[in-house]
Formats: structure tokens, sequence, C-alpha cells
């Protein structure tokens, strides 16, 4: 049986982690189809479909939403609250956080604003390799997935 494609909007500033996760998708063998958008007000534009984003056929409604917290113009916090807070379906977009910080704060925080995981970034690049590979999988392949229509 072949997976649907899954497409993920990744927001993420640093282009090395946008690279991990494609890697991560050809290795999993997974239909990905993803866009990066490399701070906060791009990715609500984009969720959005608003602005250059409005073209949904060019720029599909994500089935998955990587967050990093640490991203200019809008924080992760900002994005992940304004999905949340949000109608259906956008507020049904997992979301998963992918951040460099452990701090039990921003781990408590995230899960309190709706985040569906909270992945920290280790630092050796095939470790982030591993990470994003198994993020895939899990979200792309084993994981049931809600309803998701464009707003």
């Amino acid at each position: 049986m072949n997976p649907e494609p899954f497409f993920i909007l990744h927001v993420e500033d640093d282009a090395n982690d946008a690279l991990f996760l494609r890697e991560a998708c050809r290795k999993a063998s997974l239909p990905c189809v993803f866009e990066v958008v490399t701070d906060g007000e791009l990715a609500i534009a984009y969720l959005r479909g608003a602005e250059q984003f409005s073209d949904r056929q060019r720029y599909p409604f994500p089935s998955l939403l990587l967050l990093d917290l640490k991203i200019p113009r809008k924080t992760g916090f900002e994005v992940l609250e304004w999905v949340k807070g949000n109608s259906r379906p956008l507020r049904r977009i997992p979301i998963v956080i992918v951040s460099s910080s452990d701090y039990p704060g921003d781990i408590n925080r995230a899960y309190e604003l709706g985040a569906n995981a909270y992945m920290v970034k280790p630092v050796d690049y095939r470790a982030v390799e591993h990470l994003f590979h198994s993020i895939t999988q899990y979200w792309g392949l084993e994981c049931a997935k809600p309803e998701l229509e464009p707003a």
C-alpha cells in the first residue's frame, strides 16, 4: 500500500535543519512534500492562505506543522497559540515543537498551548537526522490523521 502524500509545513530559520528534514523524508520512503518558512509571521500567512500563499495548489494545507520556538517576527509560542486558538480545521493540525530548548518551562508552556509533541534538537547532525526520521515515520505513516481542509 502506498501512503498518500504527506504535507509538512516546517517553520525553521536554520537551513541545515530543513535539509535534515528533506533527507529524513527520503530515507523513510515517505512521499513528503514540505514547505519551509523562516519566521512566525510567514507561518501564519501560510496557514491562513494569505498573501503569497493564497494558491492552495502550490501551497497545500499541511498535514503536520513542525515548529521551532526561536524564530523571528513571531515566536513559535505565538504561532502555536494562534493555531490552537483558531477554528477548525486549523486547530486540528498536529504540531510538533522541534527546539534546541530543553528548559522545562518551555516544554510545559508548549504543551499547555496545545502542542502534540515536543522534541529537543540534539547537537550532533546525525542525531538531528534521526530525530526527523522518527518524526516523519510516526506522524507520516503510523499516526491516524484528523480530517483537515483549507480554511
